[in-house]
């Protein structure tokens, strides 16, 4: 039952995040600790409230969404932040790929962003013709490779233990700090995140019609554990929890649930350690040092510094984040197309249209560093669009039945909601007035 939110976790680990986190370290230290810290524990919430909507009704957010909002216009311009935002993933993954390349083989940026768009299409084929499955198990090897890249810097050279506990307390010492902690929080709750774990959860627990039956099934029986109304309510019994696994040869709610919640919190822990480690390798070693706020000039001062090996390892982890980040990325934007607007396009066509922004991007030579970090504050934005209507549909009992939220849950992601649109709006505050 593990595997959903390991795939879904990859967004957490995509090159955005190895440019938000390592720019954030070099120009200032180990000040945004806190907003890795912070963002890591919303990004817990948010998925695994992702993941149960998407194991209890069988559908996908956006396909949730594609039927309650009933008019036409208000759905495509829901589809099209959606969509901006899915585009603006895709570029900071193909870029982060084609940049790795460069380093790596010296292969040009366009081609390189060439290669890792065919790449992910290759991922998306396994997915069709082989199922969830299998492209959950070479997602998650390319994660091992991802955490071994990105990590083995800061246990050769650890940080200061005082430093990042100070790193701890929530502050900010100017704009620049802000928009990089609004990058941080875009790159790592990322609005396809949210709208893609609820399909893999679908994908693999089954569909609306599975979900019916195990919500038959959990009826029939006393009230499990996790629901709403469980201070009054018995709870199931090994016995009875026995009878619901295997009603119409179906895991119950229940326990698909409780084993998500485990899938979760081991994908975040994970991208959680690796975001943090990419801050602290750069804090403790290229803080200070002149063009280390770029992917590039990051690679030469670790290879320069750690050694060689080190810096491979380091654009080895870059290459398997972009090949695995804009596969998962693919996948989601094809579901948000499905979802609200009841229409699919070839995979390949959308994938060589989703690959043009980035391509013109590189084309252009425009840095791809800070195209990486600007990327990730469009995704910033995209957050509420994909937070607020979740934290809503989960706390309803028309949607989740007996499922819904306890308020608590609800209180903690109303909080969250209302951090975020308070953060970009300081964002957008600081921009037009700078």
């Amino acid at each position: 039952m593990i595997g959903p939110a390991l795939v879904a976790g990859v967004a957490y680990l995509d090159p955005g995040n190895v440019a938000s986190n390592m720019t954030a370290g070099a120009r200032y230290g180990y000040l945004l600790v806190w907003v890795v810290a912070l963002a890591n524990v919303m990004a817990w919430l948010i998925q695994y409230l992702s993941a149960k909507l998407g194991i209890v009704t069988g559908q996908s957010l956006p396909q949730v969404l594609g039927r309650r909002i009933r008019r036409r216009p208000a759905r495509i311009a829901y589809w099209l932040q959606a969509e901006l935002v899915a585009m603006a993933t895709d570029l900071a993954e193909v870029i982060g790929g084609a940049v790795a390349l460069n380093l790596l083989f010296g292969t040009p940026l366009v081609v390189g962003g060439l290669i890792t768009g065919l790449v992910s299409l290759v991922l998306l084929a396994v997915h069709s013709r082989r199922g969830p499955r299998t492209f959950e198990f070479i997602i998650m090897g390319l994660v091992v490779i991802i955490a071994i890249g990105f990590s083995l810097g800061v246990v050769i050279a650890p940080p200061e233990p005082g430093s990042v506990l100070g790193g701890l307390v929530p502050r900010f010492e100017d704009s620049g700090s802000v928009l990089l902690a609004a990058s941080i929080l875009g790159a790592t709750i990322m609005p396809h995140a949210i709208y893609a774990h609820s399909a893999l959860s679908r994908d693999r627990f089954g569909d609306a019609d599975a979900a019916r039956e195990r919500a038959d099934a959990d009826s029939a029986l006393p009230n499990p554990r996790g629901a709403v109304e469980t201070s009054t309510a018995p709870v199931l019994n090994d016995s009875a929890a026995t009878v619901a696994d295997t009603a119409n040869g179906r895991l119950s709610t229940r326990r698909l649930l409780h084993a998500t919640r485990w899938d979760v919190s081991i994908a975040m822990a994970i991208a959680g350690t690796v975001n943090l480690c990419i801050l602290l390798l750069a804090a403790a070693n290229l803080s200070g040092i002149a063009g280390t706020d770029s992917l590039e000039g990051a690679y030469a001062a670790i290879g320069a510094s750690l050694g060689p090996a080190v810096a491979t390892l380091f654009a080895v982890g870059l290459l398997a984040s972009g090949l695995a980040s804009t596969s998962v990325g693919a996948y989601a934007g094809a579901e948000i197309m499905s979802g609200l607007l009841h229409a699919r396009i070839p995979l390949l066509t959308r994938r060589l249209v989703t690959l043009i922004p980035a391509l013109i991007v590189l084309a252009l030579g425009f840095d791809p560093t800070l195209a990486l970090v600007l990327s990730q504050v469009v995704l910033s934005f995209g957050i509420p669009f994909a937070l607020i209507p979740l934290v809503i549909l989960t706390a309803r009992s028309s949607v989740l039945g007996r499922w819904r939220n306890h308020w608590a849950t609800t209180a903690a992601g109303v909080a969250a909601s209302v951090f975020l649109v308070t953060l970009n709006g300081v964002l957008l505050w600081l921009v037009f007035t700078a």
